[in-house]
């Protein structure tokens, strides 16, 4: 009953601590493009799926008034944003060139301006884009969390070797957890 109790108020306080944090947490979605879906040039393993988890978590951030920022790597044909995460116009869209979505762009100064500590990151390539933007958003000082079952990739080869798409983006995520904090969707939303 006691161990019932903490959990009961452990969760609550991580509600009450989220809901408190939304002012100065932005959503940065990465690279959720037409390319990486079925038919583009750089099809995704489950890009639908991930998609989908995105959105729910851009849903939250729309209701709550969260900051949202979109990124889009520069590239064509199929490089706009997919229907499913489509900039509002209220919403801030980078464009970059490079991995990192901070490198050659404004995204830090946008973040700085509007006084946010936390991001919520989500995407596409786990592997590349999500892991490139995480890594640079810890060490610019941003607490970090990021939505696993949100982001998707795709099978990998080396040499003569292929990483399915489910194990690259595990060991992915495995490796953000020094960076991130690694979590569903559904237990971010319950916070």
């Amino acid at each position: 009953m006691k161990k019932l109790l903490i959990l009961i108020v452990f969760s609550w306080l991580n509600l009450f601590s989220f809901a408190q944090k939304l002012d100065s947490t932005a959503l940065i979605l990465i690279d959720i493009q037409k390319f990486y879906f079925p038919g583009g040039a750089s099809e995704l393993v489950d890009p639908e799926q991930a998609a989908v988890q995105a959105k729910q978590v851009l849903n939250y951030f729309r209701e709550n008034d969260g900051l949202v920022v979109h990124v889009k790597h520069d590239f064509e044909p199929g490089g706009a944003i997919h229907e499913l995460v489509k900039p509002l116009p209220s919403e801030k869209v980078f464009t970059k060139k490079e991995v990192n979505c901070f490198l050659g762009t404004d995204l830090n100064e946008y973040l700085q301006q509007n006084q946010i500590k936390y991001v919520v990151l989500a995407g596409m390539q786990t592997h590349m884009c999500l892991e490139g933007g995480t890594r640079a958003a810890h060490d610019l000082g941003y607490r970090c969390t990021v939505p696993g079952d949100a982001c998707a990739t795709r099978d990998l080869k080396f040499g003569d070797k292929t990483v399915k798409a489910a194990d690259v983006h595990a060991s992915t995520l495995a490796t953000l957890k020094s960076y991130a904090r690694v979590i569903t969707v559904a237990d971010l939303l319950k916070e």
